[in-house]
């Protein structure tokens, strides 16, 4: 990398899962490499990074409170600028690869994309299907954050990918759970939930929310969700009409919701898919007991298909919610679970997992 530059491209900064990733991957390489640039439009995130590295955007606030397509578009003017006035570069993608792949192509450069989810989300549709598989297959290099997804994607689009776990800071996590919490809403008499995601189609609250409606009356429950996203006000609404607003509450968006979850006493996941979701491994650092969807991909492979927490079929809130009751009934025993997630968390060591990133980087012929 002596003679080469390294752009990541990140054009939207929002919070979340991918988002903490970019910033650890990110920071760990400016500390190897020398010429190292971000290109995004989210401003207001540039305290996230290492000093070292050239973070490149628009002058103007206004372009950080634009959509996320238009940041897109914006900032693929700004890497087809950078290529055509550098020379010897390795673009590093986490967004929107369909286009940056083209533009990298059309301008000679190198570049290595890292997809964040599966595409069980969306590969039913046959235009996306033939254009993911055209023109993925122009990137030097893909990775994936899980070994279920690696194999999803050479099934389903007959694409080469090398997998890299997300790499956890776990001596990070555990430092943010004793944030002192002021949280009135959890009772000892009750099982606690904690769901913590984007409120979007994907992550499905709704399944969520439909399980603790069928529960209500029955078992005595709490439900803490929180996020931000597109679907609050559809949230909001069945929490409403369904008369849940005592036994479910919603909070904004946390950059530490660690000391939620370890007040818990059970974390739902209820996605429809994912990649790799960081936010089960940080549960298990603080050895919380997990329920989660099956969905593809991540979940089973990071709970070792059901021996690391309970899983239940994606979508089925009875069957969420015969989960949930079996949890109650069995707290002690499945609590047991989290000791076995616990140990296989080596898997996901913080500096073997980067170091993975510097060597693909750094090799890229």
């Amino acid at each position: 990398m002596a003679h080469k530059k390294l752009i990541i491209f990140m054009p939207s900064i929002e919070g979340g899962g991918v988002e903490k990733n970019f910033f650890v991957i990110s920071n760990y390489l400016s500390k190897k490499i020398p010429n190292i640039n971000v290109i995004s439009l989210s401003k207001k995130y540039k305290g996230y990074l290492d000093n070292r590295i050239n973070f490149i955007s628009l002058k103007s606030d206004f372009w950080d409170n634009i959509g996320r397509r238009s940041k897109f578009i914006v900032c693929l003017f700004i890497l087809f600028k950078e290529l055509l006035f550098s020379k010897n570069v390795i673009v590093l993608g986490f967004q929107g690869h369909l286009y940056s792949i083209l533009i990298c192509k059309l301008m000679s450069a190198k570049i290595i994309i890292r997809s964040n989810s599966s595409p069980s989300g969306w590969s039913k549709n046959l235009i996306k299907k033939f254009f993911y598989k055209l023109i993925y297959s122009l990137s030097n290099k893909i990775i994936v954050n899980s070994n279920e997804f690696k194999k999803e994607i050479k099934k389903k689009f007959g694409l080469n990918s090398i997998y890299i776990y997300n790499p956890l800071n776990s001596k990070e996590i555990k430092r943010l759970s004793k944030s002192k919490i002021k949280n009135d809403f959890f009772k000892k008499k009750y099982l606690n939930l904690i769901n913590v995601a984007r409120l979007n189609e994907q992550k499905d609250q709704i399944c969520l929310l439909k399980s603790i409606n069928y529960l209500k009356g029955k078992i005595p429950i709490k439900l803490l969700i929180i996020g931000d996203g597109k679907e609050k006000e559809i949230i909001l609404d069945f929490i409403y009409k369904n008369k849940l607003s005592k036994i479910v509450k919603i909070l904004p968006f946390k950059k530490n919701p660690f000391p939620y979850i370890l007040e818990s006493d059970l974390f739902v996941l209820s996605s429809r898919y994912e990649g790799l979701p960081n936010i089960l491994l940080e549960t298990i650092v603080l050895k919380k007991p997990i329920l989660s969807s099956n969905c593809p991909t991540g979940p089973k492979e990071i709970l070792d298909n059901g021996k690391g927490g309970l899983l239940f079929k994606k979508g089925d809130y009875k069957d969420l919610a015969k989960k949930i009751i079996l949890f109650k009934n069995n707290k002690k025993n499945i609590s047991k679970k989290i000791n076995h997630a616990h140990k296989r968390l080596y898997r996901f060591n913080f500096k073997t997992n980067l170091q993975k990133y510097y060597k693909l980087v750094t090799n890229l012929k």
